[in-house]
C-alpha cells in the first residue's frame, strides 16, 4: 500500500489499544512504525536494477522481523522523543510493534506479492483484496484518526479498525466474483484455466483485471462487479520461450537468470513484449485492465556479455485515451 495507508493504518491499532492519556503519543509511534518496512526501498544498485525486487517486501516485511523492526523504531524514537514525554521505552517499542504488525499484512492484502515467512520461505503471498492505491479505503482512515487525535479519544481508532475489516472483506467477496466471472468467461471459450487470477484495477474494487493461463496463452479480461457482472474481453499473448524467442541466450547467463528473477517475481506470468522483441513484460498489470501494456518489463541485448544485468524499465500509461478508456469502464459508460 501507499505510504500514508500504511502510516495511518500503523496509527489506528496502538491508539485502538493504548491508554487513553497515550493517544497522541501511541499514534504517532504508531504512524512511523507502520510506514517503516518500507524503507526496504532504498537497497539498490546502479550495476544490478533487479536487486529492489529481491529485496522489496522481503526480510523488512516479514512476520518474524516484527519484534526486531519494532524493536530498532523504538531505540530510535524513544530516545529521540518519548523518553523526553515521560513514556516507557517498553511502552514505546509495544506502541511501535503494534504500528510494525500491521504493514506486512495489509501489504499481502493487494496484488505485489509480499514475503510473510521469509527466510523460511520467499513465497510472495498476494491476497488481491485491495488496489495498493485506495482512496476509498484510505480517507475514512484519516478522517477517523484526526478526530481521534482531536478529541483524545481511542474509540475513533477502533471504528477505523472496524473501517478496515469491513473493506478488506468486501474486497474479498469482490475478488471471488471477479475470478467466477473469469472462470465463466474461459468456459465460454472453451479453455481450462490452468490458473486464474483476478487483481483489482487503480483505486478501486469495483473495476478487476482476470489473468488466466492455458497450455499456450496468458489472457487479459476486465469484469466490472456492480449489482450485475459486466465483461470487457481483453487480449492474449503467448507464454515466453526463450528458446524460440531468444535463440542467442546462454543459459548461464546473467541476463538468464534475470530473467528467472523476473519470472519469479511476476509469478510467473511473463511474456515477449508484442511491440519490442527484446523486450519481457509482467503481464499481470496494465492501467486499463483488459490491455497487455505492462506497467513494468526488463529489456535484454544481444550484444551484451555474460556478466550484464538486463534493463529494468517501469512504463506509465497515463495517455489521455488509456485514462478514458479506464474510467469509462469503471463507471459503466
Amino acid at each position: 500500500m501507499d505510504p500514508l495507508t500504511q502510516g495511518l493504518l500503523g496509527a489506528s491499532l496502538p491508539q485502538a489499544v493504548g491508554k487513553k492519556q497515550h493517544v497522541v503519543l501511541a499514534g504517532v509511534l504508531g504512524l512511523l512504525a507502520g510506514m517503516a518496512p518500507d524503507l526496504d526501498v532504498f537497497i539498490q544498485s546502479e550495476t544490478d536494477p533487479l536487486l529492489f525486487l529481491d529485496f522489496h517486501r522481503q526480510f523488512t516485511h516479514s512476520l518474524l522481523f516484527i519484534p526486531i523492526g519494532s524493536f530498532i523504531c523504538a531505540v530510535v524514537l524513544h530516545y529521540l522523543w518519548t523518553k523526553k514525554r515521560g513514556l516507557w521505552f517498553k511502552q514505546t517499542w509495544l506502541y511501535c510493534a503494534l504500528g510494525y504488525s500491521t504493514h506486512a499484512l495489509l501489504d499481502a492484502c493487494t496484488s505485489y506479492g509480499t514475503q510473510l515467512l521469509w527466510p523460511f520461505s520467499n513465497q510472495r503471498f498476494a491476497w488481491s483484496t485491495i488496489s495498493v492505491i485506495d482512496p476509498v479505503f484510505t480517507l475514512p482512515l484519516l478522517v477517523l484518526l484526526v478526530f481521534g487525535l482531536l478529541k483524545r479519544n481511542p474509540w475513533y481508532a477502533r471504528i477505523a479498525l472496524l473501517w478496515v475489516v469491513v473493506y478488506l472483506t468486501l474486497g474479498m467477496i469482490q475478488r471471488d466474483r471477479a475470478e467466477a466471472a473469469g472462470l465463466q468467461l474461459a468456459q465460454q471459450r472453451q479453455h481450462q484455466p490452468l490458473q486464474l487470477e483476478a487483481k483489482p484495477s487503480f483505486a478501486n474494487i469495483l473495476l478487476w483485471k482476470v489473468v488466466y493461463e492455458t497450455g499456450e496463452k496468458y489472457f487479459v479480461d476486465a469484469v466490472r462487479l456492480g449489482r450485475e457482472v459486466k465483461f470487457y474481453p481483453g487480449q492474449s499473448i503467448a507464454k515466453l520461450n526463450l528458446e524460440k524467442e531468444y535463440p542467442w541466450l546462454k543459459a548461464n547467463s546473467q541476463q538468464a537468470q534475470d530473467i528467472e528473477r523476473f519470472r519469479w517475481f511476476s509469478a510467473g506470468y511473463i511474456a515477449q513484449d508484442p511491440d519490442d522483441a527484446l523486450r519481457i513484460i509482467d503481464v499481470r498489470y496494465s492501467m486499463v485492465p483488459n490491455q497487455l501494456n505492462s506497467l513494468w518489463s526488463i529489456k535484454l541485448s544481444p550484444s551484451a556479455n555474460e556478466d550484464s544485468h538486463v534493463e529494468y524499465a517501469t512504463h506509465r500509461d497515463s495517455t489521455p485515451v488509456s485514462r478514458k478508456r479506464f474510467v469509462d469502464m469503471l463507471l459503466d459508460r
